[in-house]
């Protein structure tokens, strides 16, 4: 399959954060990361993953460095799984995927939402370039080829606007 996969797709930040957390059950570990849970029979209770395929998913996020696995009970030795700075970064695409499915959803349909724990008030999260405030997720904002890319991605590019220097 890797012969299929385009240059470009192969050095593209969205390929290759979809690469590492793409896949359905790293998200929900993810979340339930993000939500307290640490140890591996807590994601096996909330996900219901098998043991081989859970053992799997974390071994995968700490090598990644997302996860960081240190023990918490010597005897026997048992290990918990918490986020590293690397892993707490995803915390915004997690909540952008929850927003995008949840604006699709009529209100009394949403059974999760992101709300301001001292509110208690529903957030509608947004994406915002931090130079200027703009929303980055208007016509205005667009994909440029890097300073690293290749020549494939930069003809994927060509008359985009010029990334600053």
């Amino acid at each position: 399959m890797v012969g299929k996969i385009r240059l470009e797709d192969r050095e593209c930040p969205l390929s290759m954060t979809m690469g590492i957390v793409g896949e359905w059950w790293t998200v929900l570990i993810l979340h339930d990361c993000f939500d307290g849970y640490t140890r591996f029979d807590e994601f096996q209770a909330n996900i219901g993953l098998s043991s081989s395929m859970l053992t799997s998913r974390l071994r995968s996020l700490v090598d990644r460095g997302i996860l960081a696995r240190t023990p918490y009970q010597e005897r026997p030795l048992r290990y918990e799984y918490v986020l590293t700075d690397l892993g707490r970064s995803l915390r915004p695409v997690l909540v952008a995927l929850a927003a995008w499915r949840n604006a699709q959803l009529p209100p009394r349909d949403r059974s999760m939402i992101l709300v301001d724990k001292r509110t208690g008030r529903e957030a509608e999260p947004v994406l915002v370039d931090a130079a200027t405030g703009d929303r980055a997720d208007a016509p205005d904002y667009v994909f440029a080829a890097g300073p690293a890319a290749s020549p494939a991605m930069r003809r994927r590019y060509e008359g985009a606007v010029p990334v600053e220097a």
